[in-house]
This record gives C-alpha cells, sequence and structure tokens, in this order.
C-alpha cells in the first residue's frame, strides 16, 4: 500500500516491481525493477528491509559527473510537449490584488500581470523572449471538392457556392499564372511564397534565387 504517516506518496512510490521495461497505459515507462526471488538486492536501512520498488531512477554517468544524485526519466509522451510549448504562450505571471481606497467603502479586486525584475531588465534590455525557428505552414490535401467547409445555417448557401479557397487550390491556380511556380513541388512553395488572405505571394525577403532575381527564397 502506498500509504505513509502523512498519507499516500505523490510520487507514486513505491513502484510496481518487473520483470522487464515496458511502457505503462499512460504513456510513460515503467522501468524493470526484480523482486528478490528474480535476482533484485535488498538493503536494510533503519530496520526496515528495502527493495527495487523504492529506487528512485537515476543516471550513474550524471551523479559521478556532478557529485549529486540527479533523477532521471523517460519522456515520450505528447504531454511533454505540450507542457514546454504552453510555458512560451501562456504569456507573463498572473496574480490576484487588492486596492485599498480610503474614501471606497468596498474593496475592489482585480486580476493583473506582474513582472519580476529579472523579466522586467529582460524585457527593457529588448531581448528575445522566445525562438520558433524554422517557421512552419500548413498546407492542406484533399481530394477534388473534398476540402473542409465551414458554415452555419445562416451561410450555408453560400459556403456550397463559394467554398474558402485552400492552399493546394491556391497552388493550382499559382501555377496557371507563375512561370517559376511551374518549377516546384506543392510542399516547396512555402520557401517561395507567403499566405495571406487565401492567396500565396512572392516573398519580398530572403535570398535571391539562381536564374530568377526576382524571387527570394526563406528556410520555412
Amino acid at each position: 500500500q502506498k500509504i505513509s504517516l502523512y498519507g499516500t506518496c505523490s510520487k507514486k512510490y513505491p513502484r510496481p516491481l518487473s520483470k522487464q521495461t515496458q511502457t505503462a497505459d499512460d504513456g510513460y515507462p515503467q522501468y524493470r525493477r526484480r523482486s528478490p526471488t528474480d535476482g533484485g538486492f535488498t538493503a536494510k536501512i533503519n530496520d526496515l528491509d528495502i527493495d527495487n520498488r523504492w529506487v528512485v531512477p537515476y543516471n550513474p554517468v550524471l551523479s559521478r559527473t556532478f557529485l549529486a544524485h540527479i533523477n532521471v526519466e523517460l519522456c515520450n509522451s505528447v504531454k511533454s510537449i505540450k507542457y514546454i510549448c504552453k510555458y512560451v504562450n501562456k504569456g507573463g505571471d498572473q496574480a490576484a490584488f487588492g486596492l485599498e481606497n480610503e474614501f471606497d467603502e468596498i474593496s475592489k479586486y482585480e486580476s493583473g500581470r506582474y513582472i519580476s525584475s529579472s523579466e522586467a531588465a529582460w524585457r527593457i534590455l529588448c531581448f528575445p523572449i522566445h525562438e520558433r525557428y524554422p517557421p512552419v505552414m500548413h498546407l492542406t490535401v484533399h481530394l477534388e471538392n473534398g476540402q473542409i467547409v465551414y458554415f452555419n445555417p445562416e451561410n450555408y448557401q453560400d459556403r456550397i457556392l463559394n467554398p474558402t479557397k485552400t492552399t493546394l487550390l491556391a497552388f493550382f491556380e499559382l501555377c496557371q499564372t507563375d512561370d517559376f511556380a511551374k518549377t516546384l513541388i506543392y510542399s516547396e512553395v512555402p520557401a517561395y511564397y507567403t499566405w495571406k488572405d487565401n492567396k500565396f505571394f512572392r516573398r519580398k525577403q530572403g535570398k535571391p534565387v539562381h536564374d530568377y532575381p526576382e524571387v527570394k527564397k526563406d528556410n520555412v
């Protein structure tokens, strides 16, 4: 039982014994933790018998290099990507604070943003907050008249007659009027054209293309 004097262990100890490493249902690895009957080691600490269920995962190389105990876990779930990316896009920290006015009998509470001294100095010096490179353009792929159309009861007739233009349809139209576009495959278009107002436009910034000095290329 994962119960102690302070309640259930928040770190999920003791961990289950396993003859081999495998992936659990939640995507996290369930490391090999051999039981004493399968050759696992045991130790007696403070009159308590400790087996592999209580061992915290660690890396011997890192522990020896930094002379410290370093926990190491394998992250192979999409949650790890979401965990990293959300801090890039969530903005600054927020706090709830109260404003007191001696002429007002009611305390007004507002939700506002606060910035620590280190973050304030970083922004004042105009240092980059985050970086996304290279930029990615999503290209739609669909069969003829098979594109996704969003509509509501008020505009469904107009959307049926005039569906929103996709990047694939715009690429076909571009090849009819642009000789350079005819030399490209669909996936190469974002490097030379920008997507705006449901239409491709030649890039104004980037490196000139050989034999096409009026065309610019960027890493997209």
